[in-house]
């Protein structure tokens, strides 16, 4: 396993039931400091959008929240929904990022929705769009952060801004643009990993390097659900494979409180669900954690994992995450 790989902590600003947006987003940037002090690489917050449980629908301001109280860590988006925004917005919003905070900005870019239907329509976004929108949207933002004169228009802040851009995707379509483009690829096998395997592959074999990468460069979204022992990480992680279900039965809300033996109650479908999901996840002690992480990471090849686990306790969370950085230091020396 290469001493180079990376970890990262990928954030949706969860809020737990009896909550607010508020804690929710100052639970984030403690998170965020407790990463950096940890060694973390970055700090990512995910565009979602009518959901009562999510904080962080106004990413680029969210990220502020983050930059202002921390001092090295990179924050960024994993990612922006580009289809939701016109790209000199986009621009603009992470120029004037760079710009408070420079040197620590990244820039990630997905094409689904964050949404449901009535959501994405009320974002006014055209739901006819064709296939070619994205990666058009794609090589327009990097006009607008490039200054390219051709545009007519310059997005200030923004251009010559050098935020780096990421491709996030859980299909072969992400895979072939980010390479194609030349750019990084995060796959979103944290919660969608079906397509992993085949999308790296297509990656790797067609990548194109360009002035921003040299070669690929691949990121993977893992849970992590660590704690002393077993049973306590399955209890953690039951909130999250709570507020899964719930999502994918069209009831989503607040994070619930875990409960013991959850998956236990959950009818064969229900179960089976979950089971394709944590694919790409890890809940248990440290010992079991680091042996997930090793198998992931000779599965996958990648360069770098992003780590997610939406725990309802914060001092529950924060332990995690020490769990990991230590696992790191083992794993990479």
């Amino acid at each position: 396993m290469s001493d180079k790989l990376k970890f990262s902590i990928l954030d949706l600003s969860p809020v737990p039931q009896g909550s607010d947006v508020r804690t929710a987003l100052d639970r984030s940037l403690a998170l965020a400091r407790h990463g950096e002090a940890l060694g973390y690489e970055r700090f990512w917050m995910a565009e979602h959008h009518g959901m009562e449980g999510i904080a962080s629908a106004a990413t680029a301001v969210a990220l502020s929240h983050i930059g202002q109280g921390t001092s090295t860590i990179r924050i960024g988006a994993g990612g922006i929904m580009l289809p939701n925004h016109a790209p000199m917005v986009i621009a603009e919003q992470f120029g004037t990022l760079e710009a408070l905070f420079p040197g620590r900005v990244d820039l990630g870019l997905g094409r689904a929705p964050g949404s449901d239907q009535r959501t994405a329509q009320a974002l006014r976004r055209n739901l006819n769009s064709d296939a070619n929108e994205f990666p058009r949207d794609v090589l327009e933002l990097q006009a607008f952060l490039a200054g390219d004169e051709r545009l007519g228009v310059q997005a200030t802040p923004g251009q010559g801004a050098k935020v780096p851009l990421y491709i996030l995707g859980s299909s072969l379509f992400g895979a072939q643009l980010a390479a194609a483009l030349g750019l990084p690829y995060a796959f979103a096998s944290h919660f969608a990993p079906q397509m992993l395997d085949e999308a790296l592959a297509i990656y790797r074999r067609d990548f194109k390097p360009s002035d921003q990468l040299a070669e690929p460069y691949v990121m993977c979204g893992f849970n992590i659900f660590a704690a002393d022992s077993e049973r306590e990480a399955e209890f953690l992680a039951s909130s999250m494979w709570q507020s899964f279900v719930a999502l994918r039965t069209g009831n989503p809300g607040k994070l619930p409180p875990p409960v013991e033996a959850y998956r236990e109650t959950l009818p064969a479908q229900a179960q089976s669900m979950l089971e394709k999901m944590m694919q790409g996840s890890a809940v248990g002690s440290p010992d079991m954690v680091q042996q997930a992480i090793e198998r992931f990471v000779e599965r996958t090849g990648a360069d770098e994992l992003i780590i997610s686990g939406s725990i309802f306790d914060q001092t529950a969370r924060e332990k995690s995450y020490a769990i990991v950085a230590d696992v790191r230091d083992r794993i990479i020396g």
